[in-house]
């Protein structure tokens, strides 16, 4: 029997339910008729990145950084190549610390770039610092389950 998957639009927010053997095919939203699935990350605010963490069964890797921060500057391009060799196992996105300031405290990011691994709505693993795009790919395959 094929696993059948939930994922969230990375556009409109819709539910999709999607076969996982079909993850490759490029698949659409059946809401908004855009691609579901991006070679790069999502970047979500508090609201979404609450949706993403309830309602998606892909593993969700998530960069919380902040625009003064050099290191997370420099991490940004190696995240974003990251994107474009983990998708679409693995969904990617960008969460701003200075515009979720509540989710940062809340999930205790205490400092930044902050790499956090969560599967089925809970954190797995998480790595402070900045890392080059194959020691990320390395790291989220090696949480991800």
């Amino acid at each position: 029997m094929t696993e059948i998957l939930q994922v969230v639009c990375p556009h409109c927010d819709a539910l999709n339910r999607v076969p996982a053997v079909r993850l490759a095919h490029r698949p659409v939203c059946g809401a908004c008729r855009r691609a579901l699935f991006e070679d790069r990350p999502l970047v979500l605010d508090e609201a979404r990145f609450r949706r993403h963490l309830r309602s998606d069964s892909l593993p969700l890797l998530v960069d919380f950084w902040a625009s003064w921060c050099a290191p997370c500057r420099a991490m940004a391009p190696e995240f974003e190549a990251a994107a474009a060799s983990l998708g679409p196992a693995i969904r990617l996105a960008k969460v701003s610390t200075e515009e979720a300031p509540a989710l940062a405290q809340e999930l205790a990011i205490r400092s930044i770039p902050m790499l956090v691994m969560f599967r089925e709505g809970r954190e797995v693993a998480r790595h402070p610092g900045a890392m080059p795009a194959r020691q990320i790919v390395a790291w989220a395959l090696q949480h991800a389950g």
